[in-house]
């Protein structure tokens, strides 16, 4: 058997490796069209950035080193430019000579990845223009700043990778001014969370400009980047905005092809031909929650599949089950991580939700260095399923994020993550794990123990004493600062002082994280008071209000 890989990387490399391993006999060639075969996609900003040193530690395979190992004739710096699906071969251009020739095939699996999105305003010859996919993009953007020592930076786009690119040139001395069209960075987010990296980001020096449109570009002495809210003069521009499915080359083949032009395969990852398998991506997938189709450019993705696309290649059958977009990302000192639907993607979806969200600690708050992560889960009220979740904080963000992505894949519903035996010593959690709190508070939530309020209903509360707004953190707390409205009132005073309320008047709680006013929910509801517990807290409330 005679397999044809077009694309390296995350998927193609997979694929070649797995199908070695099945098939000692196989005969693998993979076509790359850049000048690496398999190197470290995401961590291509921190060489900018300088926090991974050598330019070798990008590369994670050589030509070389593949065939060594797999014996896979691996060919850099060859773009496949056709497929004649009829003849079962490939026509292939070498991009150092420009000589084309034919690679027969039995099996081809596409692994062509996603370019940047470019649109025609950012398309320019300027070399103080980048973008940031490929080693070699990494390597010019290096030797830019290395070389010219720029003093100001514009990045386009605040997602993963401008993101990660504006926190980079920080570390080089940059100063940063990161445009973004939205009202949030990072669109896995909602905007509440998103708002602790707008902070973050703002402490670190970068400049933040959102509801920004990006409309092009004017070389000039200094660079100009024009926005429908004004001109920006930099030394060098970053363009981050985003990626689409790079299925030119499937397109002329006459492959079936998905949304924004994604490949579309099946379960098995083959496409409309069934010689042909696709991967990574360039691939239109199912969203595991959901069930719709969608696109989910990640490497998790595109390993597995290229795994799965192996296995069927040599006779396994094997399914990819579905993306469910988790994710995580180093935002300076802040960790930002996802799993499953967001709100936007909920409503979208049409699905009846609720959400909770809470501030724990990270570990033992007893024992040194305990931080704050603040955490949303969303949940489906008639079937109790999970539907998604998003944390920002410290350390430990990334292993609650991996614990509540596992609950959606094994279908737990969302209260039975009380129940969940997790580990626990002071170092690394509390006796109560924050996933184990967010299973506690949904179990409330469903049991109707406690009613809730978010920061989109406070704009609505009457503020004229016909409801009762209530805070119960201390006095010194409260004299720090307040949401617009609430009355202090601490928790340890409220029993003695229940004759001070109304008990025809509903009571809107809030505190600092959540806990002190879901027990004054509790003393309230006892006592005949009909009340609502703020989500999140005032610490949650301060951070997206300012």
């Amino acid at each position: 058997m005679k397999v044809v890989i077009i694309g390296g990387v995350a998927g193609g490399a997979t694929a070649a490796a797995r199908i070695r391993r099945l098939d000692e006999r196989a005969e693998i060639v993979m076509l790359e069209r850049t000048g690496y075969v398999s190197y470290a996609n995401c961590g291509l900003p921190y060489y900018v950035g300088g926090t991974i040193g050598e330019e070798d530690a990008l590369t994670l395979q050589t030509p070389q080193s593949f065939f060594a190992r797999y014996r896979v004739d691996v060919r850099v710096g060859h773009e496949a430019v056709k497929i004649d699906r009829a003849g079962r071969r490939v026509t292939v251009r070498d991009l150092a000579t420009g000589r084309t020739y034919e690679e027969s095939y039995d099996k081809l699996l596409l692994a062509p990845g996603a370019k940047p999105v470019l649109p025609a305003a950012a398309q320019t010859a300027d070399p103080r223009v980048f973008t940031l996919r490929t080693v070699e993009d990494t390597l010019a953007l290096h030797d830019f700043v290395a070389g010219n020592k720029p003093r100001t930076a514009v990045v386009v786009g605040g997602g993963f990778i401008g993101l990660e690119t504006a926190e980079n040139l920080v570390r080089r001395g940059v100063r940063v001014t990161l445009i973004q069209r939205g009202d949030h960075v990072l669109a896995p987010l909602d905007r509440d969370m998103a708002c602790f990296l707008h902070a973050e980001l703002a402490s670190h020096g970068v400049d933040l400009r959102l509801n920004t449109p990006f409309e092009g570009l004017r070389a000039e002495k200094q660079l100009v980047v024009c926005t429908k809210n004004g001109e920006i003069n930099a030394d060098l521009a970053v363009v981050a905005l985003g990626v689409t499915p790079d299925t030119q080359l499937a397109k002329e083949a006459g492959l079936e092809l998905g949304m924004k032009e994604s490949i579309v395969t099946d379960a098995h990852m083959r496409t409309s031909d069934p010689d042909i398998y696709a991967a990574g991506d360039a691939v239109e997938v199912r969203h595991f929650v959901t069930g719709a189709k969608t696109l989910i450019a990640l490497a998790g993705p595109a390993n597995k599949q290229g795994r799965i696309a192996a296995d069927n290649i040599c006779g396994i059958p094997s399914e990819y089950r579905g993306s469910q977009g988790s994710s995580v990302i180093q935002v300076f000192s802040r960790t930002a991580a996802n799993t499953g639907l967001n709100e936007k993607a909920a409503r979208a979806a049409g699905l009846d939700y609720d959400k909770v969200i809470l501030s724990p600690a990270n570990h033992a708050t007893y024992y040194p260095g305990a931080q704050l992560m603040t955490m949303k889960v969303l949940f489906e009220r008639g079937t109790r399923r999970i539907l998604g979740a998003q944390i920002v904080g410290g350390a430990g963000t990334d292993k609650r994020i991996d614990v509540l992505a596992t609950a959606i894949r094994a279908g737990m519903t969302a209260d039975e993550l009380k129940d969940l035996d997790l580990a626990y010593a002071p170092p690394y959690s509390s006796a109560k794990d924050p996933v184990n709190m967010a299973g506690y508070m949904i179990d409330n939530v469903l049991s109707g123990r406690v009613k809730q309020f978010f920061y989109e209903d406070l704009a609505a509360l009457p503020k004229d004493g016909s409801v009762l707004l209530l805070d119960t953190r201390t006095r010194g707390e409260y004299a720090r600062g307040h949401a617009d409205g609430f009355f202090n009132l601490p928790l340890d005073e409220l029993r003695e002082r229940l004759s001070e309320l109304d008990r025809g008047k509903k009571v809107y709680v809030m505190c600092q994280s959540g806990l002190r006013s879901y027990l004054a929910c509790r003393i309230l509801a006892q006592n005949g008071f009909d009340c609502f517990n703020f989500a999140g807290g005032y610490r949650y409330y301060a951070a997206v209000h300012a």
